[in-house]
């Protein structure tokens, strides 16, 4: 984990899931960098009607994809979203609850920190 990252509440930033291994770098945590075209940053606790949106937006969540490191997820787990699908999902009114100690200031980019916490899933239970 990048020792430097912080959240969107201005603190260290949290671990997000190791089971299944989530983020960019697939290290557990939203961390991000310049390569990170998709700015995979916000922590979600996804659902049903998520990975159904998802799916109709042409990003399928639920399929594994062994080439890249990808399980497939299903309800329930937690994972890295990227900042726009996540505005898109809230714009839609089907955006996942978030989790905010794990989720990146670079969410900041795309989405307020009030829309954050309006699905905020509450305090971190370990990932």
């Amino acid at each position: 984990m990048r020792h430097d990252a912080m959240n969107v509440l201005g603190s260290a930033l949290a671990p997000c899931s190791y089971d299944p291994l989530t983020g960019y770098y697939r290290d557990g945590c939203c961390n991000t960098d310049d390569h990170d075209q998709g700015s995979h940053v916000v922590c979600a606790k996804v659902t049903q009607e998520f990975l159904t949106f998802s799916l109709k937006r042409g990003n399928d969540l639920s399929t594994p994809r062994p080439e890249h490191r990808f399980a497939g997820l299903k309800a329930g787990d937690r994972w890295c979203l990227c900042a726009r699908r996540w505005k898109e999902a809230f714009d839609a009114g089907v955006a996942p609850p978030v989790f905010l100690e794990c989720t990146h200031q670079r969410a900041l980019d795309f989405v307020t920190l009030e829309q954050l916490q309006s699905c905020a899933h509450g305090t971190v239970n370990k990932p």
